[in-house]
């Protein structure tokens, strides 16, 4: 009877392990991000706090130099999805502007794309970029006929 009453314990004590495991990774990977409209109903209480904040670029506020590795945007919140309805970014009331200084400008960075920003917010509500990230197109479109585009679309 000793010896399964210490298999029992010793059973316990390793599941309980691997739960302990499994729950703390989940954690510390598990990484979260708040939307523009989130950031701007409660920028008082995120000034100087790390944050992460998704939103898309507004088309023709994007500046790149490369020589200092400066990339300066504004960022929006993402429109609803209405089919038949483009949205149009220009006319949201919230955006935030962005620096980022230090990193090379991601390859798939341009106006009207869905990115992620990590940084701090300041008084004055601009993001000190440390890190951008982007998202690939949710959909694939060929390149239009005649368009002259040669792509994975065009033969």
């Amino acid at each position: 009877m000793r010896f399964r009453l210490r298999f029992a314990v010793g059973a316990a004590l390793i599941a309980a392990a691997v739960v302990y495991l499994i729950t703390t990774a989940i954690r510390s990977t598990a990484e979260y991000y708040m939307t523009v409209a989130e950031v701007g109903a409660k920028q008082g209480s995120l000034i100087g706090q790390p944050l992460r904040v998704a939103g898309r670029v507004k088309p023709g506020s994007a500046v790149w130099d490369p020589e200092t590795l400066t990339l300066k945007f504004s960022i929006v919140p993402i429109p609803a999805a209405t089919p038949g309805i483009k949205p149009v970014a220009e006319s949201d009331p919230i955006s935030f502007a962005v620096t980022c200084v230090g990193q090379p400008k991601p390859d798939m960075f341009a106006d009207g794309r869905d990115v992620i920003v990590e940084g701090k917010l300041d008084s004055t509500g601009h993001i000190a970029a440390t890190q951008v990230l982007t998202s690939c197109p949710s959909k694939y479109k060929p390149a239009l006929p005649g368009s002259g585009a040669s792509g994975a679309g065009a033969k």
